[in-house]
C-alpha cells in the first residue's frame, strides 16, 4: 500500500500546481479597460484657450472660498460646450458643520450681460463633513444662451456658514 501512496500523492500535487486548462466553450473574463485619463473641466479642452485666454490649465478654473468653517472648491465642467445645462463641480469640506443643505436653492449664476439664473439641481449625497457633487444651471433663458456675449460669469452661494460666497470667471 505504501508503494502506491507516494506516486498517488505526487500526482495529486502536480495536478494541483499545474495551470488550468480551458475547454473550447470556457473563456476567462477579460479585464475591463483601465483609463488613466483625468477628467477635464470642459467637454472640449480645445475651447479653453478661447474661453479663458488668461488661464494656463484646467486647474486654474477652480475657485476657492474659505470663509467660516467650510472650504468650497468650484470648477466649471462644461463652459466650452454647455448644451442644455451648465455644470459646476463643487467640493465642500469642513470638520464642524453638517453639509446637508440643498445648494441649488442657495445658488445663482449671473452674467455681465444681465442674466441671473437660479440653480435647478444639486446632484450630491448630502450630509457629513466632506461632500462633493454637481451644481446644475440651465444654459438658456427664453431660448437664448446665457453665455452669448458674456465676458464675466459669477456664481453666488448664500447662507452656507457665510452670508455670501462669490466665485467669478472672466471669459474671453
Amino acid at each position: 500500500m505504501r508503494r502506491f501512496l507516494l506516486p498517488l500523492l505526487s500526482t495529486l500535487i502536480l495536478i494541483g500546481c499545474s495551470p488550468a486548462v480551458l475547454t473550447p466553450d470556457q473563456t476567462t473574463p477579460s479585464p475591463a479597460p483601465v483609463s488613466n485619463a483625468a477628467p477635464t473641466p470642459t467637454d472640449d479642452p480645445a475651447l479653453l484657450p478661447t474661453l479663458f485666454p488668461k488661464e494656463v490649465d484646467n486647474s486654474e478654473l477652480t475657485r476657492m472660498d474659505e470663509q467660516g468653517a467650510i472650504v468650497f472648491e468650484i470648477t466649471p465642467l462644461n463652459l466650452g460646450t454647455p448644451a442644455d445645462m451648465l455644470e459646476f463641480d463643487v467640493a465642500l469640506n469642513t470638520h464642524s458643520v453638517d453639509l446637508s443643505m440643498d445648494l441649488a436653492a442657495l445658488s445663482t449664476l449671473s452674467t455681465d450681460t444681465g442674466f441671473t439664473i437660479q440653480a435647478i439641481n444639486w446632484d450630491a449625497i448630502p450630509g457629513g463633513h466632506h461632500v462633493s457633487g454637481t451644481l446644475i444651471f440651465p444654459a438658456t433663458n427664453d431660448g437664448k444662451s446665457i453665455l452669448e456675449g458674456v465676458s464675466k460669469l459669477t456664481l453666488t452661494i448664500v447662507n452656507v456658514d457665510a452670508a455670501s460666497r462669490v466665485f467669478e470667471w472672466n471669459l474671453k
